[in-house]
């Protein structure tokens, strides 16, 4: 049954995206403005793909943009589905189970999350070294197909260098300061407690959110190279006693999320040159 729906998402993509993706990129709160950067967009929107669901959370539109950046075919997914929405992961996974029966070979990952390093601050962009998967559950686990890949995927490095360097070295052209660090996944809606934060922070986290590892987790076992990137949206509450709103953080997103738009545009003209 799951590879029949597999079969009907991909196969009504196909039919209807412009052309065959290499790479695709899934944004987060506030970040979907991405897709602006698509030439001659086919949108699609989620409810129309099989296996699907519409995103609930705030700022997420809920559609596939598909076309050409600077030379390279893309599909940009905004909004994603999070495991706080009330979706199993197999829902939270099921946007890149069918990038990779398109033969999509690159997935770029981006977020808004809160900061628990006081170094990163609101509006920056980081890029993901390593997580944390704090959110209760795998997407994973359950009967294995080995048409997805390893039972058991190593996540010695699931965040690729390559694509990392490339990345940094584009943001330095453009005079953006990059950072990197370590992001735990948590399963939410709440924002975290004082306490919270300061047990992320001991146990090595840079950054808190609640989504991307799940996707990473599967791309890996699919053989992706995997980029992730967050903006960050606020400190974390190890920093002050403020109450955190939906405007403060989809704020800090949209603005960085400029600069954004432009080292990803030029890094997928570079991803087209090397294909």
């Amino acid at each position: 049954m799951k590879q029949d729906l597999l079969s009907a998402s991909t196969d009504l993509l196909r039919r209807r995206l412009p052309h065959p993706p290499q790479v695709a990129v899934i944004t987060g709160t506030g970040l979907g403005a991405l897709a602006d950067v698509v030439e001659d967009p086919v949108v699609i929107p989620y409810d129309e793909i099989p296996g699907f669901v519409a995103s609930t959370a705030p700022s997420h539109a809920g559609q596939m943009v598909g076309g050409m950046v600077r030379g390279c075919p893309v599909v940009v997914l905004q909004g994603r589905i999070h495991y706080y929405e009330g979706f199993g992961m197999e829902k939270v996974a099921w946007p890149v189970r069918v990038l990779q029966r398109l033969g999509v070979k690159t997935l770029a990952l981006t977020n808004a999350a809160g900061s628990l390093n006081r170094a990163m601050q609101p509006g920056d962009i980081v890029m993901l070294d390593d997580h944390i998967n704090l959110m209760g559950a795998n997407p994973l686990i359950g009967l294995h197909d080995d048409a997805h890949g390893e039972r058991f995927p190593s996540m010695h490095q699931p965040y690729d260098q390559d694509l990392r360097r490339q990345f940094r070295s584009l943001a330095k052209r453009h005079g953006v300061r990059v950072a990197h660090g370590v992001y735990a996944a948590v399963s939410g809606p709440n924002l975290e407690t004082r306490a919270e934060c300061r047990m992320l922070a001991s146990l090595g986290a840079d950054l808190v959110g609640m989504s991307t590892v799940p996707e990473t987790i599967v791309a890996v076992q699919a053989g992706m190279r995997v980029l992730a990137l967050s903006i960050v949206s606020n400190y974390g509450n190890l920093f002050h006693n403020e109450r955190h709103t939906q405007d403060e953080i989809r704020r800090h997103a949209a603005t960085a999320g400029v600069n954004l738009s432009k080292i990803l545009s030029d890094l997928l003209a570079q991803l087209s040159e090397r294909e």
